[in-house]
C-alpha cells in the first residue's frame, strides 16, 4: 500500500523514492509485523482467555511426557491468529500488491490458517487433544499444494525445472510431476512445523531463523545482478517475497515475546500449519525447494523422528527414540525444556547461515 501511495509522489518529495527499494520495505514490514504483535498480543490473549480457548494437554495418550506439560493446560492457544494477522497486514502495507507471488503467498497462508483454525476449534470444543482427522487435514493441504503446483507448472517464469543446490547449472525437468513435487513440499513443510510446535518458543524461534534465510534468498533470486553473480536461477518479481518473509520474521519475534517460557499463548495448528506452508510456498516460488531440507533442518529432523519411530514400532515393535518428535526425546533424557529449545535454536541458526554461505559452492 505504501509503495502504491507514496512512491508515485517521489517528484513532490525526494524522500518517497526509498519506497522503490525492496530492502527498505522489507525492513519496514519486519518492524511493522513485530509492533502489530506487541500491540495486538495482549488484546488477543485476553480475548482467548475470556472465550476459554485453552490448551488441552495429552494425559493417557502420552503419559511419559504428561508430567512435563500438565502445568500448561488451559494456556490460551490459537495464537496463530495473531501471527497470521500481523504477517498479512504488514505485507499488505509494504509490498507491491500487483505482484502475483506476494498475493498467492498471502492467500495460501490464509487458507492454511483456516485449516488449522478448524482443527484447533474441534480440539477445544470437544475438549480433546486431536482435532481434524489426518485425512481431512491432508485434503486441505493437498488442495492448496495442487493449485500452487499447477500455477507454477504453467508459469513461464518459474516452470517445472528442479534446481539442484551446490551444482552449477544443474536442473531436473520434472515435467507434470512437478505438481506432485510441489504438493509434497507444501504438505511436508506445513506438517513438519506442526510437529515441531511442542515446547515453549521452539517452533517460532526456528521459524525466525528460516524466515531470515528465505528473506535473503528471495531478494537474491529476484535481483538479476546478484543472481547472475551467484549463478542461481533469476525469477523476476520474486524479490517482493523478501517483504513477505521479513513480515514472518517480525511477527515471529513479536510472538516469541509472549510464547517464550513460560508461554502466555501457543500458536496452535492455526499458526503452525500456516507458517510451515508459507515457508514451503516461498521455497517453491524461488526454486529453493531442496535447499529447504538444509535451511529447515530442525523441522526435517522432527518430522523424520516421527516417521522413523512409527515405522520401527510397526515393523519391529521397537522404539528408536524415547519419545517422538525429537524434542520430547531430549526431554525424556532429562534435558530441561529451556535447554532443548535454545539448543535447537542454535542448530537452526547455524543451518540457516550454512545455507546462505554455500550459495557460491557451484
Amino acid at each position: 500500500m505504501f509503495y502504491h501511495l507514496l512512491y508515485p509522489l517521489r517528484d513532490l518529495f525526494f524522500g518517497f523514492n526509498v519506497f522503490k527499494y525492496i530492502t527498505f520495505r522489507a525492513a519496514g514490514a519486519a518492524v511493522t509485523s513485530f509492533l502489530l504483535c506487541m500491540i495486538l498480543g495482549p488484546v488477543i490473549i485476553r480475548k482467548l482467555k475470556q472465550f476459554k480457548v485453552g490448551q488441552v494437554v495429552r494425559g493417557e495418550e502420552a503419559k511419559g511426557i504428561y508430567e512435563f506439560h500438565k502445568d500448561k493446560a488451559g494456556t490460551p492457544t490459537m495464537g496463530g491468529l495473531l501471527i497470521v494477522t500481523a504477517i498479512i497486514l504488514s505485507t499488505v502495507l509494504w509490498a507491491d500488491l500487483t505482484n502475483k507471488y506476494v498475493l498467492l503467498a498471502i492467500l495460501s497462508t490464509a487458507w492454511l490458517c483456516v485449516v488449522g483454525f478448524v482443527d484447533d476449534y474441534i480440539k477445544l470444543s470437544l475438549k480433546r487433544s486431536k482435532g481434524l482427522t489426518a485425512r481431512s487435514k491432508f485434503i486441505g493441504q493437498i488442495i492448496l499444494g495442487f493449485l500452487i503446483g499447477l500455477y507454477i507448472y504453467f508459469d513461464p517464469q518459474i516452470g517445472e525445472n528442479l534446481d539442484i543446490p551446490f551444482l552449477k547449472n544443474a536442473f531436473v525437468d520434472l515435467g507434470v510431476f512437478y505438481i506432485l513435487f510441489t504438493i509434497v513440499v507444501i504438505v511436508g513443510s506445513s506438517n513438519a512445523m506442526n510437529l515441531t510446535d511442542g515446547l515453549d518458543g521452539l517452533a517460532i524461534g526456528c521459524t525466525i531463523m528460516v524466515a531470515l534465510a528465505y528473506t535473503a534468498l528471495s531478494y537474491m533470486t529476484g535481483n538479476f545482478t546478484i543472481s547472475d553473480y551467484l549463478n542461481i536461477t533469476y525469477i523476476p518479481g520474486t524479490g517482493e517475497l523478501a517483504i513477505f518473509c521479513a513480515a514472518i520474521l517480525g511477527a515471529g519475534l513479536g510472538f516469541l515475546w509472549f510464547n517464550s517460557n513460560p508461554a502466555e499463548v501457543f500458536m496452535g495448528d492455526t499458526g503452525s500449519l500456516a507458517l510451515g506452508g508459507a515457508i514451503g510456498i516461498v521455497a517453491t516460488f524461488i526454486k529453493k525447494e531442496l535447499l529447504l531440507l538444509l535451511v529447515g533442518g530442525i523441522f526435517v529432523a522432527e518430522a523424520l523422528s516421527v516417521i522413523l519411530q512409527v515405522a520401527s514400532f510397526k515393523l519391529f515393535n521397537k522404539r528408536i527414540f524415547l519419545m517422538a518428535p525429537l524434542h520430547h526425546h531430549f526431554q525424556m533424557k532429562g534435558w530441561p525444556e529451556n535447554k532443548v529449545v535454545v539448543r535447537f535454536w542454535i542448530v537452526a541458526a547455524i543451518l540457516a547461515l550454512l545455507s546462505l554461505s554455500t550459495l557460491k559452492l557451484r
